[in-house]
């Protein structure tokens, strides 16, 4: 059986969909991402931000309120973190209402929107793995 070496394309494919990252584009932590996968992975990272994201993809828009009784076992804290993460990578957008008490919505952008085939390629994979493991 031969295996496959992580970070080498197949035979016939270094051209492809997922062909290796140059050099140039891998950067050490800290910096900012310029690998697709990677920069996928910066915006969807921390715990719960796809699961999150998986909140703003069947609702479109929420409170802060509505996000947290859909996700009860997230405290406030890394709520309010995971939503600042999304907002600062265009994926939500914070809308405040002039009213007393001031009320936000968030609402999810085209950027959003467009990690939807990623989220349900997780959703996927993660049954066939729960599948699997009975």
């Amino acid at each position: 059986m031969t295996h496959q070496t992580v970070g080498h394309a197949p035979a016939g494919d270094q051209d492809g969909p997922l062909a290796d990252c140059p050099d140039s584009a891998l950067v050490p932590p800290g910096h900012e991402p310029r690998c697709p996968v990677d920069i996928t992975l910066a915006t969807l990272s921390g715990r719960w931000t796809p699961l999150v994201l998986r909140e703003f993809l069947r609702r479109g828009q929420a409170t802060y309120s509505e996000l947290s009784a859909a996700l009860p076992a997230l405290s406030d804290k890394v709520l309010s973190d995971r939503l600042a993460q999304l907002t600062s990578a265009g994926v939500i957008e914070r809308h405040r209402k002039a009213s007393w008490p001031p009320r936000v919505r968030y609402i999810l952008t085209s950027q959003g929107r467009a990690l939807e085939p990623v989220v349900h390629s997780m959703w996927e994979w993660g049954m066939a793995r729960r599948d699997a493991l009975g």
